[in-house]
């Protein structure tokens, strides 16, 4: 199965690893020093599990590595309109794309049903270019749970033993386009399920993006650090609580409470990936992450007065570095 990860830094390079162990044909669209290292000493994945050495194809232009079976897309939301620009020399008539990022997708409303079918996500997909150009026939969404690092590049260091990946289609199905690269993924190393309720994995994720994201970015520490101070992770048990009520009210119900996640992030010491692109001095996903979910707990009557404390100085400090708007 030819597949290509368009994106292949911590989080891609693990993905791309775990690919290219478990049988596909895999290439990488990348750029810059990535690119000259991995050219140079292929890619270098290394994992509690084992380390991986891999040699896919490689290019900076998707034109070069022609139609894929698949494309697994790990970039941040800040670079998808660019991603959908290049994406097309990769796509045949059937390729789907897999949206491996954080927050509300761009394709969370696609065959959603109900007065909201259709609606777009802005924050997400600035002037619909991903929805036009893509188009969610083509989408599958992924929710990844992997503490990752890339400390130079070419290199991808996987902190956390116990990654997994969700998969799943935004009508809910059990695609057989879904499967068969799970079955990739898991071939790899990496456990991958499918799942049938893919926007309810969208919310379980987000609601570990929001008890360490803003709060990490304020004190520049690991969520381990961060939690070990009661305020703190009194805080953070009320970003979660808010998202919680937050997830219900958009009728996906998250199992789980707020204590054991915070229980489980308060081991991990692992800077959340909104930190390291503030520290890297790259586009942060202020607006995907954490607007969005405030702008619907406004639209929906929940009460979110710490969500919206912490998401106005987040941006206010993501602004101040010149990191807020989405990149071109």
């Amino acid at each position: 199965m030819k597949v290509c990860i368009f994106g292949a830094g911590a989080i891609g390079g693990h993905l791309a690893g775990r690919l290219a162990k478990g049988g596909a044909d895999l290439s990488i669209v990348a750029r810059g020093a990535n690119l000259a290292a991995m050219q140079a000493d292929g890619l270098i994945v290394r994992a509690p599990d084992g380390d991986m050495q891999v040699r896919p194809r490689l290019a900076a232009d998707p034109a070069e590595l022609g139609p894929q079976d698949a494309v697994v897309v790990c970039t941040k939301v800040p670079a998808l309109g660019s991603v959908a620009r290049a994406i097309g020399p990769l796509l045949g008539a059937d390729t789907p794309v897999v949206f491996v990022t954080n927050g509300v997708p761009w394709w969370y409303y696609a065959s959603h049903g109900g007065p909201d079918e259709g609606r777009r996500v802005p924050e997400a997909d600035p002037g619909d270019v991903v929805w036009n150009t893509i188009g969610p026939a083509r989408a599958i969404g992924g929710a990844i749970y992997s503490a990752c690092t890339q400390p130079e590049p070419g290199v991808a260091q996987v902190v956390s033993a116990s990654s997994k990946l969700i998969l799943g289609e935004p009508d809910n199905s059990r695609s057989d386009r879904a499967v068969a690269l799970a079955a990739l993924f898991k071939a790899g190393g990496l456990p991958c399920s499918v799942s049938e309720k893919i926007r309810v994995e969208v919310w379980a994720k987000l609601l570990n993006n929001l008890l360490s994201g803003p709060l990490c970015v304020l004190n520049r520490r690991t969520m381990r650090d961060s939690l070990a101070d009661p305020a703190v992770r009194a805080a953070a048990t009320q970003l979660v609580e808010e998202g919680i009520a937050i997830a219900r009210a958009m009728g996906q119900p998250v199992p789980g409470g707020a204590a054991e996640r915070i229980e489980q992030a308060s081991g991990i010491n692992h800077k959340p990936s909104i930190l390291q692109d503030l520290e890297a001095g790259r586009p942060m996903e202020v607006e995907a992450l954490f607007q969005v979910p405030l702008r619907l707990a406004n639209e929906n009557g929940v009460p979110a007065p710490m969500l919206a404390l912490t998401v106005a100085l987040m941006a206010q400090a993501a602004e101040g570095a010149g990191l807020l708007r989405p990149a071109a």
